[in-house]
């Protein structure tokens, strides 16, 4: 019997499929493929890979591809290239892991394990959080909150900004270690281009670039809120900023709402500080008017309270004509905003912003060094060139036409199948805030309509304490589709207005 050459051998560990229509291209996959395939010691070191041209037609795929893939994986170490034989794995790349020199038994007692719950200082899990199914992208109707349509995301603007970002020169700026600064180009253009939309203006040293909101929310109850400190919130309001308050020991004081948004008053008074979604309040959508944004920020200066702007879907004003954010009319120096990317760009990306005094500022770049230092350079340098090269302005511009459409065909569709339950949002935005009949319980009609396909928001979360109102949910429209709203609606109508 003829013996079988070692690249027949060496084929059997290498048989695996390769997608042409899959999202990583086919060098790629092929690495990827081949690099497990050596780190889990499959490939002998004295065995050959098979050749390009074999390992191309068992793939099917170019010889090109499979040559290109080698040759990287040759420039990074995982393979050695001999002349006129062939590629070999590098045995350097088969070391043996470093094993412990004491064998750990496993426990029989369950009382030696190390209660890590008595340990724990915070729980932060104890905190109830919305909950969103993680495969709601294959539902029907994801009348979801807060994720971004794919299709409307200008792919090609992204990647050409990406390559410019990952240039030499600019490859040498952003790995370095820049400690506690920001990209001075995304700062320049958070700055320059981002603020004055909002009638926003700010020196270099006032501004902080985050890991998102929820980042710069974080940083902001560590150096304002501790025990013995009072926070005022909106009730209902946001879930996650009334955790990460609380989580500091602060006494967290709901403020509640009217048809102008946050009231107020003198439950103010006690208040170091007061979160406030003015633009439009998260979640009932309403718009805070001029008269009682003067009376918050003269209220705010002579009792000497921080006022938190959180302008969370800034560039989502599609309907009134664009009103100014309230640190805009900060005299005093009161105010710290709160930007982000995440609505207008990807929640994925993860960059946000925070501007308030260069005194605060200088306080939060420290903290921030202390937990991570500062958010990804070449991510920071990328949104910085889209938003110089102008793709930004685009992008809005096209999401606003877009949500505009969505928003009238879900304004038309609460309307004609759940009449009076929504006031329309005067801004705009990219969700509904919806009250069902008095005894209806949206938590039992999110599991029903998940069923259906529909994926919605039950609002008790968004209530301070325990008694809330039950019968209030939000739909978010920025990630279906016009045509797809009016008979989720009207499914939707049909499970709440179904008998027992």
């Amino acid at each position: 019997m003829v013996p079988k050459a070692p690249w027949v051998r060496c084929m059997r560990e290498l048989i695996f499929p390769v997608r042409h229509d899959g999202e990583i291209g086919l060098q790629a996959q092929i690495r990827r493929h081949l690099v497990d395939a050596i780190l889990e010691g499959h490939l002998r070191a004295d065995n050959p890979l098979p050749s390009c041209r074999r390992m191309a037609h068992a793939l099917g795929v170019s010889r090109n591809t499979v040559v290109l893939a080698y040759q990287a994986l040759a420039d990074e170490g995982f393979l050695q290239s001999r002349e006129r034989v062939g590629y070999f794995v590098n045995t350097e790349m088969l070391d043996e892991p470093i094993k412990p020199k004491v064998q750990v038994q496993e426990a029989g007692d369950p009382g030696r394990l190390a209660n890590w719950s008595q340990r724990l200082l915070l729980h932060p899990s104890d905190r109830e959080q919305i909950k969103k199914p993680a495969n709601w992208r294959q539902y029907p109707y994801p009348f979801i909150y807060g994720q971004a349509d794919p299709g409307l995301f200008p792919v090609a603007a992204w990647r050409l900004c990406s390559r410019q970002a990952m240039g030499v020169e600019a490859i040498n700026r952003w790995t370095e270690d820049r400690f506690d600064e920001d990209d001075p180009q995304l700062i320049e253009e958070v700055r320059t281009r981002v603020l004055p939309r909002r009638g926003v203006r700010a020196a270099a040293d006032e501004i902080l670039i985050t890991m998102g909101a929820q980042n710069a929310l974080y940083l902001i109850a560590r150096l304002l809120a501790g025990p013995g400190t009072t926070v005022g919130v909106e009730d209902p309001g946001y879930v996650d900023v009334r955790n990460i308050f609380a989580l500091t020991g602060a006494r967290v004081r709901p403020i509640p709402l009217d048809r102008a948004g946050m009231v107020v008053d003198k439950s103010l008074h006690r208040c170091n500080c007061v979160y406030v979604t003015p633009s439009h309040q998260s979640p009932t959508t309403v718009t805070m008017p001029m008269e009682r944004r003067v009376e918050l920020l003269e209220m705010a200066a002579r009792r000497n309270i921080a006022v938190i702007e959180d302008d969370y879907e800034a560039e989502a004003n599609f309907v009134s004509s664009p009103t100014s954010a309230l640190k805009s009319m900060d005299q005093d120096r009161t105010v710290i905003y709160v930007g982000s990317f995440s609505k207008s760009l990807a929640p994925g990306l993860r960059i946000g912003y925070m501007v308030a005094s260069a005194a605060f500022i200088r306080e939060a770049r420290m903290l921030r060094r202390m937990i991570l230092r500062h958010p990804p350079s070449n991510n920071q340098r990328t949104v910085a060139l889209f938003v110089s090269g102008g793709y930004y302005d685009a992008l809005i511009a096209r999401l606003q036409r877009v949500y505009r459409s969505r928003w009238e065909a879900m304004g038309e569709a609460l309307h004609t199948y759940l009449p009076d339950s929504a006031l329309t949002p005067s801004f705009g935005g990219t969700s509904y805030w919806v009250r069902g009949p008095d005894s209806m319980d949206a938590g039992e009609l999110a599991a029903k309509a998940l069923r259906q396909g529909i994926v919605l928001e039950p609002g008790s979360l968004f209530f301070h304490g325990d008694k809330g109102p039950k019968n209030y949910f939000r739909l978010g429209f920025s990630s279906v589709k016009s045509e797809k709203i009016s008979e989720g609606i009207k499914l939707l109508a049909e499970i709440i207005h179904a008998k027992p």
